[in-house]
């Protein structure tokens, strides 16, 4: 009977996190080398979040800093939920990693899979996320986010044995991540450049 509540439980899980990466698509967008005009009916259906140089000041207003969290959250619960799965689709695919973030995954990841470890990860939730600050470096827009979330994370030996962790207790996490996007680019991705845990 157990059996059954555990697939039950990888077929919910696996629908949330379709949803999830469906809805962190919608929002952060997908690099398809597409860099043409957008058609009038493209616009209407994705706004563009207002980024836009005036007078050589970078506007980033109350607005867009709304519409990026709101982008900032799924992306870094998806990031998070991805690193403890046994493929790691998202981390892989690279649609939110810059390359030096993508490297240090994938080490990570190579170092658990060598060592014959695996991480159990449960995400609880976003406590809340802020923009520390934002910034302008040559033509990129970099952000800095403070999140503060709860999750119950638990490392396990080929043999089920907890290395490191709780699976019954709930932490509390601080992060700060960074993230960048090119200002020129009609690209509408952001992407993940530094991690300070």
């Amino acid at each position: 009977m157990s059996y059954s509540f555990e697939y039950i439980d990888i077929i919910l899980l696996a629908m949330i996190a379709g949803f999830i990466f469906l809805r962190l698509r919608g929002i952060l967008g997908k690099k398809t080398g597409f860099d043409g005009k957008l058609t009038s009916n493209f616009k209407k259906e994705f706004p563009e979040i207002n980024i836009k140089e005036k007078s050589k000041n970078l506007i980033f207003d109350d607005i867009a800093q709304k519409e990026f969290l709101n982008g900032a959250k799924i992306a870094y619960e998806t990031i998070i939920t991805d690193f403890s799965d046994s493929d790691n689709k998202i981390i892989k695919s690279k649609p939110l990693l810059s390359n030096k973030i993508y490297n240090q995954f994938i080490e990570a990841l190579n170092e658990r899979k060598t060592k014959g470890h695996y991480a159990e990860i449960t995400f609880i939730g976003i406590i809340s996320a802020e923009i520390k600050e934002h910034k302008k470096i040559q033509n990129n827009l970099e952000v800095t986010v403070n999140f503060v979330s709860e999750l119950i994370t638990c490392i396990k030996d080929k043999e089920k044995k907890i290395i490191s962790g709780d699976p019954e207790k709930v932490k509390k996490v601080y992060d700060t991540w960074i993230f960048s996007k090119d200002t020129r680019s009609t690209n509408p991705n952001w992407y993940l450049i530094e991690t300070i845990t």
